[in-house]
């Protein structure tokens, strides 16, 4: 896609486009522009389908940043949540400008630019009641509150008017951290006189207040006080306020706390390095050092709420990891709510907890887990708060956004100010001028899917050529299993598609691919042979390691495994 593919913006014209988090839930990212200069807010990620096969993340389609990279002057982050930023790294080659932040949300962003040869020398770090200048517009960070510490809301000052883009929120009047939602920065901005409110729109469906993050001590201390054997609890990795309470709590209880899974750790560090988690000394211990002390006496804070197949808790709910191992006297926790689609892959992970002897607590179960995002009543304080002249609701599905525009309509009635809502969707161009707000086009619009060695554009037509032909092409392994005891029945067959080999090793690299395969479920416990998605996950990552050692390449492994 060239320049010419995308109009210039108008003069006298602010001009808005979401890139991503418009009628679905992550792969947050949008552009400001003013005439010449464009700001974009965030740079998220989605997570794929199942049927997404060699998928790992999902951005948005790049062409509009392409097109307008000489435009874009800066990267403004909210917070640094993977829908916020997982995209960076992809993002920050297509344009020279710095990339802001607050401490914490570019702590979290730097390891993940490592992976991509990219240096931290473009971060800047602000914090909030910062402001910042950037060609026309003049931006202030004005904090927030939600899941994890350091987030923003963002107030874009332009010739058009004032713009205010909540970021993710929830009002949490007791924070864990200290530091409360800036209210009275929100009531000022609309005294002043907002033009527009582009405000979070994920829990618009849930009546009343979201919890604070106090509000699950109660429920963790009883289970510290009922738990006689080990205590695991899995939650997201970027939850801190959650490993405060929890490493807290260990202190009152007496229990040492070890991290568990390599994104929990990472986490871990970066947090109390900046001084947002405080875990006083001798407290903390190794996850190899688990087995030097007895059950009663150890909290494991891991991963793999959502049953990731790999992850620290689904390795140990299989008694596959090298150091946590489960008992019948210990309880797992799962202190996070189940993503839609997720649902299978957690019931399967508490099966396996379960065949180990160990207690199973879910947020259904006892109140260990609040959201992060704010429910009706907090939207609605937001809006009476700022009063905005045209409202966008974003972050959310479109059932969602419409939800969110009908509150805006029911909160302004009667008020001095009339709202107009507009209800866009990824691509549409949002315009301010003289004569008010509209959509008035639509800008090219996609998504790229992305694995550890390529890209590939999204669509229905990429998306199925991509379940077959990779950059490195393709190997569907089709393996046969008996349903009661997962042993491999006949000969694995192999079938290559795009993957070019020397013709006189090609006989023998496939017969070595099927012992691989044979070896891998020998080698594998019954659970995991019956359990298709981990011997699936299992299978994908020795072929593909074997075809790299063997072959210097990277097909895309497709394991097929029938029951019989």
């Amino acid at each position: 896609m060239n320049q010419s593919a995308l109009p210039a913006v108008s003069p006298a014209t602010r001009e808005v486009v979401a890139r991503g988090g418009l009628g679905e839930f992550g792969m947050n990212m949008m552009a400001v522009s003013w005439e010449d200069t464009t700001v974009l807010i965030d740079a998220g990620v989605m997570f794929p389908d199942p049927d997404q096969l060699g998928v790992d993340l999902i951005i948005p389609d790049m062409a509009y940043v392409e097109a307008r990279s000489k435009q874009v002057k800066a990267l403004i982050l909210t917070h640094g949540h993977e829908d916020h930023i997982g995209g960076v790294a992809h993002v920050m080659p297509l344009f020279d400008g710095p990339v802001y932040g607050t401490a914490f949300t570019l702590a979290v962003l730097e390891p993940k630019l490592e992976e991509h040869g990219i240096g931290p020398e473009r971060l800047t770090t602000v914090q909030p009641r910062d402001t910042i200048t950037v060609g026309p517009f003049t931006i202030e960070f004005i904090r927030v509150t939600h899941s994890m510490p350091d987030c923003v809301a963002l107030a874009i000052t332009t010739p058009a008017g004032i713009i205010i883009h909540t970021g993710d929120f929830k009002i949490d009047q007791t924070p864990i951290d200290g530091q409360h939602f800036d209210l009275h920065r929100f009531a000022e901005l609309g005294q002043q006189g907002v033009l527009a409110l582009f405000a979070d729109s994920t829990n618009v469906d849930r009546k009343g207040f979201t919890g604070s993050e106090v509000e699950v001590i109660e429920a963790f201390e009883e289970i510290f006080t009922s738990t006689h054997g080990k205590l695991v609890v899995a939650s997201f990795s970027s939850s801190i306020y959650r490993m405060q309470v929890l490493v807290d709590l260990a202190v009152q209880f007496e229990r040492k706390v070890a991290f568990v899974g390599r994104s929990m750790m990472r986490n871990a560090e970066i947090a109390q390095r900046l001084g947002y988690l405080r875990v006083p000394a001798g407290v903390q211990i190794r996850d190899s050092d688990v087995s030097n002390y007895a059950s009663q006496d150890i909290l494991c804070l891991a991963t793999g709420s959502q049953g990731e197949p790999r992850a620290a808790l689904a390795r140990i709910s299989i008694d596959d990891h090298r150091f946590v191992k489960l008992g019948p006297e210990d309880t797992v926790v799962l202190s996070a709510r189940a993503i839609p689609g997720n649902e299978k892959a957690i019931a399967r992970t508490m099966s396996h907890i379960a065949r180990r002897g160990a207690d199973v607590i879910t947020d259904n179960m006892k109140h260990v887990h609040v959201s992060g995002h704010g429910s009706a009543e907090e939207l609605k304080l937001v809006l009476s708060l700022v009063r905005p002249r045209y409202f966008v609701p974003v972050h959310g599905e479109y059932r969602q956004l419409s939800q969110h525009a009908r509150i805006a309509e029911r909160v302004m009635r009667g008020t001095d100010r009339k709202v107009q809502s507009l209800l866009a969707t990824d691509g549409d161009i949002i315009q301010f001028d003289q004569h008010g707000a509209r959509i008035a086009d639509k800008a090219p619009t996609g998504r790229v899917l992305i694995d550890v060695t390529r890209t590939g554009e999204v669509g229905d037509e990429v998306l199925r050529d991509r379940r077959h032909i990779a950059g490195d092409g393709v190997v569907v392994a089709v393996v046969t299993i008996s349903r009661q005891t997962g042993v491999l029945i006949g000969e694995p067959e192999l079938v290559a598609r795009g993957f070019v080999v020397d013709e006189r090793d090609s006989g023998s690299l496939f017969d070595d691919a099927a012992g691989v395969i044979a070896a891998c479920i020998e080698s594998s416990s019954v659970e995991e042979r019956t359990d298709q998605g981990l011997m699936t996950e299992k299978l994908r990552g020795e072929l593909r390691r074997f075809f790299k050692k063997r072959s210097g390449r990277r097909p895309m492994v497709l394991p097929v495994l029938m029951e019989i």
